[in-house]
């Protein structure tokens, strides 16, 4: 535009030389050349002005994504709720356009700016006056609000009903979904150790855990490693089992957790695609796909096992995957290539998942070509491909099996506490506490 601005400026004065004749020519010329290097001068110094603001904005943007960065962290320190309240203030001080040039190793602009529902509706369940007996639901976590109050809330509120008599409390095992929900919207949740700490503080005598995760994978080992540094705090500790409950020697073994959730899920997700049965939808050549997690733990036999069930039920038109394709039968390109080949030309995807968090909403529904449904698509292969955004917690029949879960360890006379170590499988009996081995997946 500049450029543009100085040509006509010159053709100006060009054109006015030409009426005035050869006699002021010089002079012309030299008024000519001083217009161009006003003009150029201003140019240069607009440029300037220009990159000064861009480079004022980006610094202030990486300002943002290192305070982003900082909390993006599986360990709470003494300065975490600090930084948490910095980096707030920073990213409210930023203009929109600042706020679009943020960009770090896991900082961007949707750390702050997603809009995932109001927080508000949400009960952090952190409340001292406990009482003597607590029910503590632990949960991996998940930023996204709407999920955590339909699917973490919903699960604890079933549970609270089921239990008038015990006090009902929260922790979550990821603290980098603590410190982000923290630093967005001002809601504090108890990880293991606080909450475990505000027990013992309020003199509570009789614990009982139930965790929300899928299996016995890794976070529930963190969980049990958690309980059993603090089992001499309390009068009685019982852990209640996950969802799917034990795990299984292989891919074979199933068990009536597992028959609950194949047939309560498959149930919902066929009502909501608008069929009255599940043979319904398979005769409209529609498959249901079922993406877990995934992980390395030994525990990852528990979605083999979730087919195995599906296939027991007689329910052909349903397939199990993973984000992280552990076990490999389960990874994506594969269960592209089972659903395909088993003829299915419409194609249902939802999540194997406690919530419909940032696994749900990205890596399964998300529009980058890597996500579940843009990789689907792009296979060519089905009429249509859509998906479902919804967690487990948000069934009410899951939510029911959760209750009994917990209903089920208040029943046990002593708690079995099951701690996998990376040495193996560690194996104490103090007061009366019987321990074995179980495992959780990371999966919301």
């Amino acid at each position: 535009m500049k450029r543009r601005i100085v040509a006509v400026v010159l053709a100006t004065v060009l054109g006015a030389v030409c009426i005035t004749g050869c006699g002021n020519t010089q002079e012309t010329v030299e008024s000519t050349a001083q217009v161009s290097t006003e003009a150029q001068a201003t140019q240069a110094t607009e440029t300037a002005a220009t990159e000064s603001t861009e480079d004022a904005d980006q610094a202030a943007a990486d300002e943002v994504a290192a305070l982003i960065d900082a909390i993006y962290v599986q360990e709470r320190t003494e300065n975490t709720d600090k930084q948490c309240a910095d980096a707030k203030a920073a990213w409210d001080a930023l203009t929109d356009a600042q706020k679009e040039l943020v960009e770090g190793e896991n900082a961007d602009p949707d750390y702050f700016g997603r809009d995932t529902g109001d927080a508000s509706k949400d009960d952090p369940r952190n409340q001292d006056e406990i009482g003597e007996n607590e029910i503590l639901v632990v949960s991996f976590g998940t930023s996204f609000n709407d999920s955590r109050v339909a699917d973490i809330k919903g699960i604890e509120d079933a549970i609270a009903a089921a239990n008038p008599d015990w006090s009902v409390r929260r922790a979550f095992t990821a603290q980098i979904i603590i410190n982000h929900i923290q630093a967005r919207d001002d809601e504090h949740i108890d990880n293991m150790d606080q909450a475990l700490d505000r027990a013992v503080a309020n003199g509570v005598k009789n614990l009982v855990v139930q965790p929300t995760h899928l299996m016995h994978g890794a976070e529930y080992d963190e969980l049990m490693e958690a309980v059993e540094a603090y089992k001499d705090q309390f009068a009685s500790v019982k852990v209640a089992e996950p969802l799917l409950g034990e795990v299984g020697s292989d891919a074979a073994v199933v068990n009536d957790d597992k028959k609950a959730v194949a047939e309560d899920l498959t149930a919902e997700a066929v009502k909501t695609a608008g069929y009255d049965s599940l043979d319904a939808a398979k005769e409209d050549g529609v498959a249901f796909v079922f993406m877990g997690h995934g992980t390395s733990h030994t525990a990852k036999v528990s979605y083999s096992q979730m087919q195995t069930q599906m296939n027991e039920l007689g329910y052909e038109n349903v397939f199990i995957g993973t984000v992280e394709g552990e076990p490999e039968e389960t990874a994506c390109e594969e269960v592209i290539k089972a659903v395909a080949e088993a003829g299915y030309t419409k194609v249902v995807l939802r999540p194997l998942m406690v919530v419909a968090g940032d696994h749900a909403n990205n890596d399964m529904a998300g529009e980058d070509e890597d996500s579940w449904l843009s990789q689907f698509n792009a296979s060519g292969k089905f009429d249509s491909v859509d998906t479902q955004i919804s967690g487990l917690g948000g069934i009410k029949a899951i939510q029911d099996l959760y209750v009994a879960h917990t209903a089920a360890a208040m029943a046990e006379k002593y708690i079995r506490i099951k701690i996998r170590m990376k040495i193996g499988i560690k194996i104490r009996n103090k007061i009366g506490i019987k321990i074995s081995n179980e495992s959780k997946d990371i999966n919301e």
